[in-house]
């Protein structure tokens, strides 16, 4: 699988029936998610999966939740979380990030996630040309996003959720500084274009 042959859509009301059938075909998404941890409502141990599922499906009929989700024909396979830097202010190491903070940026990519049996073909990589494409649609700006660095070490994939540093620096990021043992802050400006989001 290349990623030519993958459709990209945006997360809306539309797609959000593609988007739930992923998450529950994969038992919520680490124990039961829903792709919320990095909002404001967050996710915790006595939070119940169908709370954050309600809290995400109100998010996104609200435009208050953005990914860019990618198609195998019908059916999604993944997605690339990103959005507004106040509409996703929880991130990883935020101690350590925030001891080196000069300014916000406009937009963050948080997380990335592939269904289980289409790993490996490109979807993440799909996944974020989207995501900069709808930046760039939304007006474009400084994004940040804060992958790890797998050069040398096995990683499990499914561990992943931030990305490698090698995808975003293929997609023009490049290295600001370093948060964690092998997680860096990675930087790119998307200039704004007026034009509509359209499917690949």
């Amino acid at each position: 699988m290349t990623r030519e042959a993958f459709r990209v859509r945006p997360l809306d009301e539309g797609t959000w029936p593609d988007f739930a059938a992923l998450v529950e075909r994969h038992n919520g998404v680490w124990g039961g998610c829903w792709c919320m941890a990095f909002h404001e409502e967050g996710v915790s141990d006595r939070k119940p999966p169908e709370r954050s599922r309600a809290e995400k499906e109100q998010r996104v009929r609200e435009g208050r939740a953005h990914a860019s989700l990618v198609y195998d024909g019908p059916l999604c396979v993944g997605w690339c979380q990103f959005g507004p830097t106040a509409e996703l202010p929880r991130i990883k190491h935020r101690r350590v990030y925030e001891q080196g903070l000069d300014t916000l940026p406009d937009w963050r990519v948080t997380c990335f996630f592939v269904d289980r049996t289409h790993r490996h073909e490109g979807v993440a990589s799909a996944a974020l040309d989207g995501a900069l494409d709808e930046i760039a649609r939304g007006g474009g700006g400084t994004v940040e996003s804060y992958p790890e660095d797998t050069e040398g070490r096995s990683v499990s994939s499914s561990f992943l959720h931030n990305g490698t540093v090698a995808l975003f620096e293929s997609h023009g990021f490049e290295r600001t500084r370093r948060i964690g043992k092998h997680h860096w802050v990675v930087t790119r400006v998307v200039p704004g274009q007026a034009r509509p989001f359209s499917p690949r």
